[in-house]
């Protein structure tokens, strides 16, 4: 197999308070399905030569934020005509505070990094207690998600900052207040939320799908020793696979 026939995927997939083992493993056994994909695995952006070598760029992160150098690289990389599969918790920065008063956690999502941010077109704000919500389908003609009837997911319902154009293909709604984070830059007219986009950026594209979340036994260490009753998210959905499957050949498909 020539270089040409040959897809070079660098899988970025690491983090905080999920099941990163889980994700990573369901990842690699779907880019596995397509014989012409040879993929590198990197916890971070450190190997950030690597990821910029590559053809396409696919991350499950939590929390995992690029140095300057790196997102400068990043930006550069889609800015130049790449393509980007970014999953769930990829955009998100997360800074526990000191509990309320009525021991209810508090989390802030501090705007650190508005360059990486504005390369994946959101930020994550915020979300409600995990609970079963419906996902439907914006753009029912558009590929990546023809012929996906609506589905209920038990998932975290991402709430996010948004940052330059999106062409949005999954929604769900979602217009109420949360507790625990203290940010509410998210609330706007609508309770429409973007589950799975398209953001374009320079001559590339970043697709973001919002879903994914898993945690397990030891995921929330040292906050929790022992988490109680391990989560998997969209991952128990046939629908969430299918949309992990079509991003992978999206983002195989060169930009024209």
């Amino acid at each position: 197999m020539s270089k040409s026939d040959r897809v070079d995927v660098y899988l970025v997939a690491g983090g905080k308070y999920h099941n990163i083992d889980h994700a990573r493993l369901e990842i690699l056994k779907l880019l596995a399905e397509q014989p012409r994909i040879k993929v590198l695995v990197g916890s971070d952006f450190s190997d950030i030569e690597a990821i910029c070598a590559s053809d396409v760029l696919i991350t499950y992160t939590c929390d995992i934020i690029p140095t300057e150098d790196e997102t400068r690289c990043l930006t550069n990389y889609v800015n130049n005509g790449k393509k980007w599969f970014a999953l769930h918790g990829t955009n998100s920065i997360l800074q526990f505070l000191e509990p309320a008063a009525d021991g209810t956690p508090r989390v802030d999502c501090p705007e650190d990094n508005m360059s990486f941010m504005e390369v994946l077109g959101s930020q994550f704000m915020s979300h409600p207690p995990i609970h079963e919500y419906e996902v439907h389908v914006t753009e029912p003609d558009h590929p990546l998600v023809q012929g996906i009837p609506s589905f209920k997911v038990d998932d975290e319902l991402y709430l996010c900052k948004f940052h330059g154009e999106h062409q949005t293909l999954l929604h769900t709604h979602w217009s109420d207040p949360v507790e625990n984070f203290i940010r509410d830059d998210w609330m706007k007219d609508t309770d429409v939320q973007p589950v799975l986009y398209i953001h374009p950026y320079g001559t590339g594209q970043v697709l973001y799908l919002t879903l994914g979340h898993c945690r397990g036994k030891y995921d929330m260490q040292p906050y929790i020793e022992e988490y109680p009753v391990p989560e998997e998210g969209a991952w128990k959905t046939q629908e969430f696979y299918e949309l992990l499957r079509r991003g992978i050949l999206w983002a195989m498909d060169p930009i024209q």
